[in-house]
């Protein structure tokens, strides 16, 4: 098995279509690992291999590869930059140990950009800058530079000076070796004297350089300031010390889709990047004790790993995908920690693309597949059943977006049973009931995330599935207080039907329910007919007297009545009490109640005034301000009605700067207009 120290485990990581599945193919070609370097747009790579990513042209699922370049084994996580597949993301930042961090050189850094930094910085994550696509027109190295200082929370430091730009970009100089390098046909690049243009800025930037590194040690330091030089040894010496700490990120130059500077960033890879080795040892709670644990990354340590992504395989089966770290595993069982159970396996495999490849052991920083587990499901930990441990389980988003779920040809039957098996897949989708309008709700990261889950189980499972906007569940309650009779009385020839009833109905405060006091004296009403007056009385609340919704929040008082002896029946007495609870509620006065949300929207300082704005015209109330490091936090409650498409329309407000939770909060009279509008539409 490879040496730990000469492993590395990378997530790539960039806003949309910024070239990352385009660069993961140029590593792995440059590597070795594929003879052809295969292109997103023509649906020939290797890392975007779904056939919802190739018609879409962009990443819906985290993949994985990996390639071996001087003796180094790198595994790579390639992960969408979409917000809809943002969880996919967040998990793959969570189980790497560095990032290489890609940033478009034309566009600069975009509102993806800045979550995904977010995330780099939340997790301690060591990283690599990658300024791609220095080949194409308004290419521009230093104003990417500027915007990379002034809205991320990374400092970068230049490693590599572009060499020319836009369709003159053919080169760079590495600024730690002070050598300059001129692209050639083909994956290399040969050795050249520093253009004299560049000759006082890479003497500027070089300076830059030594006195960034020289801060994280201090022999550096005192040896800097006193000499004003370092190095090119001690200069590797304190970017790796800067770089493993996450304190700055070096930055690497190139083009993805020309395989120019690729090997330069594989170089940096294995120079800068921190191995297993390097990284702390994680933290973890026996299950039987719940005392905390502590795992190295070392080869010879007790076993331990976090599944943390399962999907479906078409030729494998459901495969659980887990990142090792520490101890090895090899045969053909591990312990589950989190559900408690021995696992037998058939095969360990590593991921290459659409590909498996099978392999007998593994260790720390790899990340590797089974397939046909029957225990297992994401976020659970395996480990040696001897000396077993928990992790914390990945965290993921909360699904901010629902809808409706039906089957498109009735097969409703096999719709759900497809939807089970994606749920097992993708963490943020939740599939639910509303007891009310009795609809299924499928609520994911956006419209675009459905879609594609849609397609998908059209694909695998040859069913398909429809969205409709949710029914809003609103509710309606009385203004005040009445007492009425309620009489049904019918003779037809034979036995008739007779039950009269007379009830006090007022209103309770929100969300306390239904009360039903009987307050019959002597024998008015017999007691066996009381308890029909009060399941009538309820049964015509569920079907609402003034738009057809349910009738919440008041108590009725069951107080007078008469019978009798022959044609008195529980069914009439049902019906009378239905009758007395329509006329009651009609003279107390009737009002609709909608649903509200409870919403956290963290944004930019820019955007705040904007997002405000917006909530108001959604008749929103701004319940309080907050700050974190990186965002502006806005808590309000927003009528539900106003919020079933406000991750689109978010993303679209803040340039995907934003993000939010919804949850729901409470039920509020609805305005008259408002009202006005639902009452009729239900009357048609």
């Amino acid at each position: 098995m490879q040496d730990i120290n000469m492993i590395r485990n990378v997530a790539i990581l960039g806003h949309g279509h910024c070239g990352k599945s385009t660069l993961a193919e140029a590593m792995l070609f440059t590597a070795g690992k594929i003879k052809r370097q295969g292109k997103i747009d023509e649906g020939s790579s290797t890392m975007d291999f779904d056939e919802e990513e190739i018609r879409r042209h962009l990443s819906i699922n985290t993949s994985f590869n990996n390639c071996t370049w001087n003796k180094h084994d790198i595994f790579l996580v390639d992960t969408p930059g979409d917000d809809n597949f943002l969880n996919e993301t967040y998990q793959a930042v969570q189980i790497a140990d560095s990032a290489v961090f890609v940033v478009d050189a034309v566009i600069g850094v975009k509102g993806q950009t800045i979550k995904f930094a977010n995330f780099i910085v939340e997790k301690s994550l060591p990283c690599l800058l990658f300024i791609n696509k220095m080949d194409r027109e308004r290419a521009n190295f230093i104003k990417t530079i500027d915007e990379i200082k002034s809205l991320l929370p990374i400092k970068p430091v230049i490693l590599h000076l572009p060499i020319g730009s836009e369709a003159d970009f053919k080169g760079f100089v590495d600024l730690a070796s002070a050598t300059a390098w001129l692209f050639e046909n083909g994956n290399g690049a040969k050795k050249i004297d520093i253009p004299e243009d560049l000759v006082d800025q890479v003497a500027e930037y070089r300076e830059k350089l030594m006195e960034t590194v020289a801060e994280f040690d201090d022999e550096l330091i005192e040896k800097f300031l006193e000499n004003g030089e370092l190095t090119d040894a001690e200069i590797m010496t304190g970017l790796q010390a800067g770089t493993r700490t996450g304190s700055i990120a070096p930055v690497c130059v190139g083009s993805a889709l020309l395989n120019k500077g690729i090997a330069a960033l594989l170089d940096s890879i294995n120079n800068v990047l921190p191995s297993p080795v390097m990284r702390p040892a994680l933290l973890g709670s026996h299950p039987v004790t719940g005392e905390m644990e502590e795992r190295k990354p070392l080869a010879d340590e007790h076993f331990s790993a976090m599944v943390f992504k399962t999907m479906a395989d078409p030729y494998a089966g459901r495969l659980t995908i887990f990142r090792v770290y520490s101890g090895t595993l090899s045969g053909d069982s591990f312990y589950n920690a989190s559900k408690k159970v021995n696992e037998r396996f058939g095969q360990l495999y590593l991921l290459e693309g659409k590909e498996q490849r099978a392999i007998d052991m593994v260790g720390p920083g790899m990340i590797v597949a089974v397939a046909k587990l029957k225990e297992t499901t994401t976020g659970d930990t395996i480990c040696d059943a001897g000396h077993p441990i928990i992790y914390p389980a990945p965290q993921s988003f909360e699904p901010v977006i629902s809808f409706a779920v039906h089957a498109k040809q009735g097969e409703e039957e096999k719709l759900f049973s497809a939807l089970t098996r994606i749920l097992d897949e993708d963490l943020t989708l939740r599939l639910t009931r509303d007891q009310q309008t009795a609809e299924v709700l499928l609520s994911g990261m956006g419209q675009v995330h459905l879609e594609v889950v849609g397609a998908r189980m059209k694909r695998k499972f040859g069913v398909e599935m429809e969205l409709t906007l949710p029914k809003i569940a609103y509710k309606e309650t009385i203004k005040g207080t009445a007492r009425v009779q309620g009489k049904h009385k019918k003779q037809s020839g034979g036995r008739g039907q007779f039950g009269d009833c007379t009830i006090e109905i007022m209103p309770l405060a929100h969300g306390e329910g239904f009360i039903f006091e009987d307050k019959i004296v002597g024998g008015v009403i017999p007691q066996q007919y009381r308890p029909a007056v009060e399941k009538g009385i309820q049964e015509a609340m569920e079907k609402g007297v003034l738009a057809g919704y349910p009738v919440v929040d008041l108590k009725v008082v069951l107080v007078d009545g008469s019978y009798h002896t022959v044609d008195s029946s529980e069914m009439a007495f049902k019906v009378a009490g239905s009758l007395a609870f329509k006329k009651a509620a009609q003279e107390a006065g009737l009002v609709l109640l909608e649903p509200y949300t409870k919403m956290t929207i963290r944004v930019d300082k820019e955007h705040v005034g904007d997002i405000m704005g917006d909530l108001n015209s959604r008749r929103g109330k701004v319940m309080g301000m907050d700050a974190d490091a990186t965002h502006e936090i806005i808590i309000a409650q927003v009528p539900m009605a106003e919020v079933q498409s406000y991750a689109t329309d978010l993303t679209a407000m803040t340039a995907g700067l934003g993000i939010f939770t919804v949850s729901f909060s409470h039920y509020e009279v609805a305005p008259a207009h408002i009202a006005e509008k639902i009452i009729s539409a239900n009357a048609q």
